[in-house]
């Protein structure tokens, strides 16, 4: 029987807690024989909901957090004030070896410094980026960084071009996966700063697959299956990329129920359709890991309704069952 892993999960974090957290939780619970997961947050609030369904009771245990780090306070002083929070406890057990990982959808600045101040950063690692897998016409591809690091030199990008080709070796199952860097033209004399005096550094570095730059239009279609940038860039990519595509499936919809005829050819097509749909959708790939870190740590996005939940909390089992965080301690030479 496989090893059971423990999940430390922010029950009060993002835009439907604790309802869709504790649902995501369950849905997991139900799915993974070897999970336990734990919600952290207000006791009671957590309990109501849980009575809502049928589970192992074995399988999830709530641990109360009163105090809630809210969307717009500031990271560093509510991760040093608010020691009785969901996310802080959460991030204490990661970090003490209770548990092997914590997902959050709460403030996204508390989960960063709370991840690199309470669980730390691994030997070497001078930042650690958010890197979510994003949906492509090839499969998936991992976009870092996403939100964590907006003044990054190019010893960093170098860094987590580094731990993203580990990542995605064993999320995407590439054995040599292909390393871009988001640029304005294929040309290498193109970019701004950061981008110029990075390209040289990836070009000499013999523990990745570069293959140069990548326009953003280029993205969808899975041009590279490891793209990199600096955050505010990769924060740009990933909400245009899910605004784009809520509004073209918003629009298809309404489409296919504007005429009786049109209608009647979207019964045919829905089996068909419901599966396409499904696969450029960014919640099926869970959430954002943050690499580097000592221990694993997932953002999720503040609106994450259950099904993300569930798919960041089995991503958790992935990431530990093929010792992620051990592969890029060995092999990360900075």
């Amino acid at each position: 029987m496989a090893e059971t892993v423990k999940v430390a999960v922010d029950a009060m974090g993002g835009d439907y807690a604790p309802e869709q957290i504790v649902a995501g939780a369950v849905d997991a619970v139900k799915e993974a024989d070897n999970l336990t997961v734990y919600l952290f947050g207000v006791e009671k609030a957590i309990n109501e909901e849980l009575g809502k369904y049928t589970y192992d009771k074995e399988k999830i245990i709530v641990v109360d957090a009163p105090e809630i780090i809210e969307t717009a306070e500031h990271p560093v002083m509510a991760i040093r004030k608010k020691k009785e929070s969901s996310i802080v406890k959460g991030l204490k057990t990661v970090k003490e070896g209770q548990c092997d990982a914590f997902v959050s959808g709460g403030n996204s600045g508390a989960v960063l410094v709370g991840g690199q101040l309470i669980v730390g950063r691994l030997p070497g690692v001078e930042r650690a980026p958010f890197a979510p897998l994003i949906p492509t016409e090839k499969g998936a591809c991992l976009l870092l960084d996403c939100g964590a690091n907006v003044d990054a030199k190019p010893e960093h990008l170098v860094s987590f071009a580094k731990m993203g080709t580990i990542y995605a070796k064993n999320a995407l199952g590439k054995d040599n996966p292909t390393v871009g860097i988001v640029n304005i033209g294929a040309e290498e004399e193109k970019g701004n700063a950061l981008v110029k005096d990075t390209f040289p550094l990836l070009k000499e570095c013999k523990d990745i697959n570069f293959i140069g730059s990548v326009e953003s239009r280029e993205i969808p279609y899975g041009a590279a299956d490891i793209v990199l940038c600096e955050a505010f860039v990769g924060n740009v990519i990933l909400k245009l990329y899910e605004g784009m595509a809520k509004f073209l499936i918003g629009h298809i919809k309404e489409g296919l129920m504007s005429t009786p005829i049109s209608k009647l050819g979207a019964a045919m097509a829905l089996p068909a359709l419901k599966k396409t749909l499904k696969g450029f959708s960014i919640e099926e790939y869970g959430g954002a890991p943050l690499l580097g870190l000592n221990g694993l740590v997932v953002k999720t996005h503040g609106n994450a309704k259950a099904i993300e939940i569930k798919n960041a909390i089995l991503q958790c089992l992935m990431f530990k069952e093929m010792h992620i965080k051990e592969q890029i301690s060995e092999n990360l030479n900075v």
